[in-house]
């Protein structure tokens, strides 16, 4: 029957044998990754997993921002990795990687990295650490360290105290990109900035002044968020992507879901999950209708009626008018975002339209050419956001379609990316041809991800404890103590209004009512159906 080669394929149950099977594929990957890079690479920041070497930052050319917006010269992959241990259950190694960071890592370095990078890549998993360790239920097994002193909170609190000079001197409050570790921002700084870089800072810094009793971190990220927000267009409600720090004009007029943007709607969401912070709620769901109103393309349904199949376009921020006719790889994420505010429907679609791209190549170009079905830019960095999504969509559905591509993804990453010591970039997604990098976030995310979707009795989602991921894949508890503010001033000119008392209680986003639930039925159908998957296999030049 024609319609029956994707059902045939996807449906119907999922031998827990062969699911245990790609739970230990998912942590070997990662062990072979984790320990090429202690072997290789430590205590440099990067595994070349092609000449089995480590990389630091690029001296001899500051402007290889590339390399030097990420790599500190702070062992970063180490640090990135710390939570996986511990999701993946490996105290013993959790316990040593702590002390090692704890013993060898200093920020005291002459470096000129990236806020947002040294925030989700750095900050992110030092708080995420902290919180695991110092969890008094211990769910992952014993990941107590021995006269533990806090010492990943000192430090976070020494890295952000370094990152603050990005927020001074700059008159709209939205902050410089880059920050010299030792020195502050370098005196011939760039004043523009993308959205999701300045507006994506809120989640740690938040954690750390709500850990610390301190509001400045949340006061200067929240600044930031409320700057750029208010430039949003007055015609469309939408924002751009890069814009002049000091002058507050649009540099980049792109408005998208994709690099330069996409964090910054997840954490205005995010923010609220965590914080409880009415605002930050607000604010996400204006952004989300304008995205609704004014990026979407396709018919209005996901799975019926006529049309194209959904899918979120680049657009003028002051016209809504088509910018280009390409879509990135980072947008893949926004179907695991959809599933948190509970649009499981339209999530469905787009993860299938990115899913497509993957079948196609075996990997997700950075750039791909809806128009010309082909890629624009070629390279794939060992991204998780198609896997992130993937793994969100299976907890919400539990439809065993997801655990299939899962099982795709795993084995295009095996065939294709699998090098001496550790996993490459790919240069190229057509010809498959290898990069010499392994990014840190391959394993505090790609893997992290693939394995707890394999991994049903993970405590993450069996021990009753309520867990977030930061946009670097890090892992925080939700939790009361970041539901209660511990000042009042949070932004200057909003004196205390009777609406200001915030619910302490987060309604789950996902148990609520208005959630745009999957039926049972479908539960184990495709979650699309046949024909629209077949039109978009078809969109992609696969068939």
């Amino acid at each position: 029957a024609g319609g029956d080669e994707y059902e045939r394929r996807y449906s119907g149950a999922f031998p827990p044998q062969l699911r245990a099977r790609l739970r230990d594929a998912a942590r070997g990957m990662f062990v072979f990754g984790y320990d090429s890079y202690m072997q290789h690479a430590f205590p440099r920041d990067e595994l070349d997993p092609l000449h089995c070497r480590g990389r630091g930052p690029d001296r001899h050319d500051p402007s290889n921002l590339n390399i030097n917006d990420v790599l500190g010269n702070y062992s970063l992959t180490l640090i990135d990795a710390l939570d996986t241990l511990a999701v993946m259950g490996n105290s013993s190694e959790f316990q040593k990687a702590v002390k090692l960071v704890i013993d060898t890592v200093s920020f005291d370095k002459d470096s000129t990295v990236q806020v947002f990078e040294a925030t989700i890549r750095v900050l992110g998993s030092l708080l995420s650490a902290h919180i695991i360790i110092t969890d008094t239920k211990q769910p992952f097994g014993d990941m107590t360290i021995k006269d533990y002193d806090n010492e990943l909170l000192h430090m976070a609190h020494d890295l952000a105290v370094r990152l603050l000079p990005a927020f001074e001197n700059t008159k709209t409050g939205i902050p410089y990109p880059r920050v010299n570790l030792k020195k502050g921002v370098p005196p011939d700084s760039n004043n523009e900035t993308c959205t999701a870089g300045a507006g994506s800072l809120l989640v740690e810094f938040g954690i750390l002044s709500r850990l610390l009793g301190d509001s400045t971190f949340e006061w200067v990220a929240r600044r930031a968020v409320k700057a750029l927000w208010s430039l949003r267009s007055n015609n469309t409600g939408l924002l751009g992507n890069v814009v002049n720090i000091q002058t507050g004009h649009w540099v980049g007029k792109q408005s998208g879901l994709g690099a330069g943007s996409d964090s910054f709607y997840e954490y205005l969401l995010k923010s609220y999950i965590l914080f409880g912070e009415k605002e930050d709620l607000e604010m996400f769901n204006d952004a989300y209708q304008n995205i609704q109103n004014h990026l979407r393309r396709g018919r209005e349904a996901c799975n019926e009626g006529e049309g194209d199949p959904p899918l979120y376009v680049n657009v003028n921020m002051f016209t809504g008018q088509l910018m280009n006719t390409w879509i990135d790889s980072l947008q893949a994420f926004f179907p695991g975002l959809q599933v948190l505010i509970g649009d499981v429907e339209d999530a469905i679609c787009l993860h299938a339209f990115y899913y497509a791209i993957w079948k196609r190549y075996g990997a997700l170009p950075e750039r791909y050419n809806w128009q010309l079905q082909a890629p624009d830019v070629p390279f794939y960095p060992l991204r998780p956001e198609l896997v992130e999504s993937t793994y969100l969509l299976y907890q919400a559905t539990k439809n065993p379609f997801y655990l299939h591509v899962g099982m795709d993804i795993l084995q295009s990453l095996e065939k294709y990316t699998k090098a001496k010591c550790g996993y490459a970039t790919l240069h190229h997604v057509v010809e498959k041809t290898k990069e010499d990098r392994m990014e840190s976030f391959f394993l505090s995310e790609t893997c992290k991800y693939l394995y707890l979707l394999f991994d049903e009795e993970n405590p993450v989602h069996k021990s009753g404890n309520k867990y977030m991921f930061t946009t670097e894949g890090h892992i925080v508890s939700v939790d009361e103590r970041f539901r209660n503010s511990l000042w009042q001033d949070i932004l200057p000119g909003e004196e205390n209004s009777a609406e200001k008392n915030k619910p302490n209680e987060l309604k789950s986003v996902n148990f609520s009512s208005n959630c745009n639930r999957v039926p049972d039925e479908r539960r184990y159908l495709l979650p699309l159906k046949s024909n629209y998957m077949r039109q978009i296999d078809r969109m992609v030049g696969l068939i």
